[in-house]
């Protein structure tokens, strides 16, 4: 078992409170450390888990899980979790996850999951829609796919992504929330595989050769697995395509890093805007 076996890789730090007086990770925790990893798959599936499994009628449970121990993790090391699908059985679901320290395996664990039904709890047939999923994704497979359109075809769920951050994540008010310039502008919304929405953001024309992004919304669940950063190139582009000579935008404080990463430069002092700190950003597009 080696780390380039795992597309799901997930970075841990060991923390105090999961060492004994010799500072060694107690072995209880790498249970924990696993489901930990656990989580990072589905989100590494761009499937938020409980609208997810709402979907697919059912839920994973847990009917075994074992512990292999080759070294032991300590104190504050960096530990890279990978985590994969041995296999996909009729109605159970195999993981494995691999532990290490730089390229040494610490530890190995098989989890072995049963899908249920939620209300009795009785096992049902894998959904051939989450077989498909995990398959695409063990075989590298893209996750989402990115849509752009207009208001028309675009807008119930780019709607429904942006109540869900905007007004109930964040408490701006849905009256300011839609407005008049959706009609008009370009919209972006990314799917997972089982059509849900779960990133999205419009363009608009702000002046001649002038554009300007905004309502980048990324369902909560699957934050950090790129998907903002696709619907913001996948926007960048559409304005590079018509011709426009920049791109700005006003970014929220807390983001001001993911949209420097994509080139984006800060202009201006910070300001705010529906109660919360923002700072305007500009890219020059060539």
């Amino acid at each position: 078992m080696q780390r380039q076996d795992f597309r799901c890789l997930h970075r841990l730090r060991v923390r105090w409170s999961e060492v004994d007086m010799q500072k060694i990770v107690f072995n209880a925790h790498y249970l924990s450390y696993a489901d930990c990893a656990m989580t990072e798959y589905w989100r590494a599936l761009a499937m938020p888990y409980e609208a997810g499994m709402r979907a697919l009628g059912g839920e994973v449970y847990l009917k075994k899980a074992s512990v292999e121990y080759h070294a032991s993790a300590r104190l504050d090391d960096l530990l890279d979790l990978g985590l994969r699908c041995a296999r996909v059985g009729n109605s159970s679901l195999v993981f494995e996850c691999g532990m290490f320290a730089g390229e040494r395996l610490l530890a190995a664990v098989e989890l072995v999951y049963v899908f249920a039904d939620p209300a009795t709890q009785t096992k049902r047939a894998v959904p051939p829609q989450l077989r498909a999923m995990i398959e695409h994704f063990e075989d590298g497979g893209e996750m989402v796919e990115l849509r752009v359109g207009d208001w028309a075809t675009l807008g119930r769920d780019a709607t429904q992504l942006r109540m869900a951050v905007f007004v109930q994540e964040q408490g701006i008010d849905p009256a300011i929330e839609l407005d008049e310039h959706d009609a008009t502008a370009v919209h972006a919304v990314a799917y997972n595989r089982l059509a849900q929405p779960i990133a999205t953001g419009r363009l608009l024309y702000a002046a001649p050769g002038d554009a300007r992004i905004g309502r980048m919304a990324v369902d909560r669940v699957v934050r950090g697995q790129r998907w903002g950063r696709m619907v913001l190139d996948a926007l960048v582009h559409a304005a590079q395509a018509r011709g426009d000579a920049e791109v700005t935008l006003h970014a929220q404080r807390s983001a001001e890093g993911f949209y420097r990463r994509a080139g984006f430069e800060v202009q201006g002092e910070p300001f705010e805007e529906a109660g919360i700190a923002h700072i305007t950003m500009r890219r020059v597009l060539s």
